[in-house]
């Protein structure tokens, strides 16, 4: 390739100088003749740049395109030139004619067209356009040698060369399959919103509001349930026209109207679908659509059926808010009362504990309750069924059970029953303890500002006092909660007091329930922070302005209001980091100054998210997956994919009021065939 190109190159330099000689000859004929004619003459002429136009001509045959006679035009070298008949297509430039393309206009200068200088004049263009003609094909045909390859037999049309051609080609199958790729990524984002779309849609639960809930099944179908539809239409339109009669003292009518609607509404009863109804409701149907005609002719008035219509509509929406609030008020009640068969439960289970023997109440293996080496766990609860729960699915999920030690703390009340509980079902290979924390006398009032606080007056006049002024109704009923009163709530805050001879140790609450083996918890570097929790900072959640009184000096100043939440029930505490960075008396300074509840509410996850802030090491949510004490919408993936299932809310398993989807994963790990169990009726 090398000598190929250096001989066209040696090629080159004889056919170059024949060219410059072509160059030169019209200009030297240009001179000769100048004598010959009139100044203005001679200085129009002296203005033809012929070596610029084949400069142009040699500049427009680089590798982006053929030869393109548009560049004369372009570069105004001849003002008195102009180009038609050009046509031009991607691979081909079909030019006219040469002598059709250049067309001389006639000089605008007068002298061109005055006397003996305007023959002279058209002889001098003829021989410069004769000139010019040769040399344009005399170039070509050395273009042709090199580069290009231009048919020089009339000039009709040329072309790319063969390289040049595929390259072009190249190009553009590189574009069409850039495009494609293009629409091929539009469509698939398209798709993905598609299936986002129709997965959101599938959060729509029916669980919470039961049978009348809107979005019910039955209403998928217009048809479905339409008679009881129709009766309570019938009833509605009959309450106006019977409000009109008693209006416009329709005494009959009104006497009639009021017995149909009695006979609806008894046949309506309870009745959820159309196969709930009697078999007479539809002859109550036809004789309540006959009496709706009767009324509808005597009485119908557009103004005053709208009227009333609108009134109702308010006191219906106005019995909604209420009912609402009801409902709001008896949740919380029910979340906080005990079942009678949990209560049955632990009344047995303690009674047949003090019959017990002092050594039969003793547990085996003691001996690891202070060993480091092995997994620990903290659980503070007052429910017995509740606590077997957690160390019944713990062990069962565990892949070495004999490692795992569980450390239960209750209250007086439950001390022998949660006892006595595990004396009976013993947790196989694992090692479990039950303490009482009545009987931890290093936690007094002296010691401790939240016990003092519960023994306050104000707070026992905020807890017991039914027409407190900052009740609220049942806005503020959660913060009202038993729970609170019970120190088993705020112990977390003292766990290297209770378990001084332990490095670290995992708190779960007792609405929680473990799926997978939680020994990897033990190995998650914290990084020097004392707290391994999951954050609860996502759509569901709220951050530290959702907790704390952003308002009081105190929390704008040392707090973030956008600082990520984290949750309580499965935190892994680093009990020597505790200890360095005194965490018990960081609570406590902030539980001093939160005397008149002025920094936050009630509750221990406040002052937990002050007390750790910037000392919680973030854990994988996959850890611990929460909101099904509440949100109706948890994704079932996570759920199955969760090493730790929270029930956070109001809707506790245990209860009435649990949400029918979840309360599987709970009860699988209820032994309902107990004996204790059937005794107290306590049924899946």
């Amino acid at each position: 390739m090398a000598s190929t190109n250096s001989g066209n190159k040696g090629s080159r330099f004889p056919l170059l100088a024949f060219l410059l000689i072509c160059l030169l000859a019209p200009l030297l004929f240009f001179f000769f003749s100048r004598g010959l004619h009139n100044a203005p003459d001679q200085d129009v002429m002296s203005t033809v740049p012929s070596k610029q136009a084949l400069d142009v001509i040699v500049s427009s045959t680089d590798d982006l395109g053929p030869l393109s006679l548009e560049n004369f035009k372009k570069s105004n070298l001849l003002p008195s030139w102009r180009i038609t008949g050009l046509k031009t297509s991607n691979a081909t430039y079909e030019v006219r004619n040469l002598d059709e393309t250049f067309i001389f206009a006639k000089p605008t200068n007068n002298t061109w067209c005055t006397g003996k200088t305007r023959g002279e004049g058209r002889q001098i263009f003829r021989l410069y356009h004769i000139i010019l003609d040769n040399m344009l094909i005399l170039y070509f045909n050395i273009l042709s040698h090199s580069t290009f390859f231009i048919g020089v037999v009339g000039l009709d049309q040329w072309t790319l060369s063969p390289v040049h051609l595929s390259r072009r080609h190249l190009i553009e199958k590189r574009k069409e399959k850039r495009a494609a790729k293009l629409v091929k990524l539009e469509d698939e984002v398209i798709v993905k919103l598609e299936d986002s779309a129709i997965e959101r849609s599938k959060t729509v639960d029916s669980a919470v509001l039961g049978k009348y809930n809107m979005w019910r099944k039955e209403n998928d179908n217009e048809n479905a349930d339409s008679t009881i539809r129709l009766i309570r239409d019938q009833i509605v339109m009959a309450r106006v026209y019977l409000s009109l009669a008693k209006m416009k003292n329709k005494v009959d009518l009104y006497q009639e109207l009021q017995n149909r609607i009695g006979e609806s509404q008894h046949d309506l009863g309870e009745a959820t679908t159309d196969a709930d109804l009697p078999k007479s409701a539809h002859e109550k149907i036809k004789a309540m659509g006959q009496v709706l005609s009767k009324a509808k002719d005597q009485l119908y008035d557009c103004k005053l059926v709208t009227g009333k219509l609108r009134a109702m509509l308010q006191t219906a929406d106005e019995q909604v808010r209420g009912l609402k609030k009801q409902s709001t008020f008896l949740s919380q009640l029910a979340a906080k009362t005990i079942p009678d068969g949990i209560h049955c439960l632990s009344m047995r289970l303690t009674i047949d504990y003090y019959l017990l023997s002092p050594e039969k109440r003793k547990f085996p293996k003691s001996e690891n309750l202070e060993n480091p080496n092995l997994y620990h766990y903290a659980l503070f609860s007052d429910n017995v069924l509740a606590a077997s729960v957690v160390v019944n699915s713990a062990i069962m999920n565990a892949k070495d059970p004999s490692k795992h030690v569980f450390h239960l703390v209750t209250d007086k009340l439950n001390f022998g029953a949660m006892n006595m509980w595990f004396l009976l079902n013993p947790p196989g290979k694992a090692t479990i303890h039950v303490e009482n924390v009545d009987e931890f006398k290093w936690l007094n009032s002296s010691y401790c500002p939240v016990l003092r606080q519960l023994e306050s007056a104000t707070m026992k006049e905020y807890y017991f006092k039914a027409g407190h002024p900052t009740s609220g109704g049942s806005s503020n009923l959660k913060y009202r909660n038993p729970k609170y009163l019970s120190m088993l709530n705020h112990l977390r805050f003292y766990l290297p007091q209770v378990y001084p001879k332990l490095d670290k140790i995992l708190f779960l609450d007792d609405d929680i329930i473990v799926q997978k083996d939680l020994t990897g918890l033990w190995a998650v570097n914290l990084h020097g922070k004392v707290n391994g929790a999951v954050e609860t900072c996502g759509e569901s959640f709220h951050r530290f302005d959702k907790y704390l009184n952003f308002s009081n000096p105190h929390i704008a100043k040392n707090f973030d209001p956008n600082a990520c939440g984290w949750a309580y029930g499965m935190n892994m505490f680093d009990l020597k980091e505790w200890k360095k960075k005194d965490i018990t008396g960081i609570y406590h300074k902030w539980q001093n100054m939160n005397e008149d509840r002025v920094l936050w509410k009630l509750g221990t996850l406040p002052p937990g998210l002050m007390t750790f802030y910037g000392l919680t090491h973030p854990l994988n949510k996959s850890w611990h997956v929460l909101g099904l004490g509440y949100n109706p919408s948890v994704d079932k993936s996570e759920i199955d994919n969760a090493a730790v299932i929270h029930y956070n809310g109001n809707m506790k398993p245990w209860l009435e009021i649990a949400m029918t989807k979840y309360r599987s994963y709970w009860t699988k790990y209820v032994k309902y065939d107990h004996p204790y169990l059937r005794n107290c009726k306590l049924t899946e």
